[in-house]
């Protein structure tokens, strides 16, 4: 083969290679754009269903922490007995089956939002130990007095919480 032959085939070969090879990049990129449309489809579908499930954790969460909010607690939980330690420990033991019944609710709200429900949780027990522990506290009637006296100079754990929950809840939408 002579120098003129191979120009000559290099001539018929550069279009069909160039032509390949735009091909090619063609196909890569629809390929890559409709895998990230399957994607985002899959997604959207997701998010359907999960954002009912979302918005429920965030009412349940609501309702325990309104629940477990000392005005509430000491209305709905009365002393049955003169003993301020048994009265703490029912009102903890209330708080703690009310916050175990709602565990679950951590897999559909943020860490921090998880993380702003278990401080106000461990709040208000502190609270209750707190003062229960105190040397003027005899009965229970004194205990539960000496809290809602107290609660009344601040604005309670539960309120802080439950702002950063609709904080969250905004953000969804």
């Amino acid at each position: 083969m002579d120098l003129t032959s191979i120009i000559e085939l290099l001539f018929y070969t550069l279009p069909a290679v160039v032509t390949g090879l735009i091909a090619a990049y063609f196909f890569k990129t629809h390929v890559e754009n409709e895998n990230k449309r399957r994607n985002f489809l899959l997604r959207r579908e997701t998010n359907k269903q999960a954002l009912p499930l979302r918005l429920q954790a965030f009412e349940r969460l609501t309702l325990f922490l309104e629940r477990i909010s000392l005005n509430k607690l000491l209305i709905r939980i009365k002393p049955t007995g003169k003993d301020p330690e048994k009265y703490s420990h029912k009102l903890i033991g209330i708080v703690e089956q009310e916050f175990e019944h709602n565990l679950a609710q951590q897999i559909y709200v943020s860490e921090t939002a998880w993380k702003a429900v278990v401080t106000s949780k461990n709040l208000i027990v502190k609270i209750i130990r707190t003062t229960a522990a105190k040397e003027e506290i005899e009965t229970a009637e004194q205990l539960r007095a000496d809290i809602l006296t107290n609660l009344g100079k601040n604005d309670g754990p539960t309120n802080a919480a439950i702002s950063y929950l609709k904080i969250e809840v905004k953000k969804i939408f």
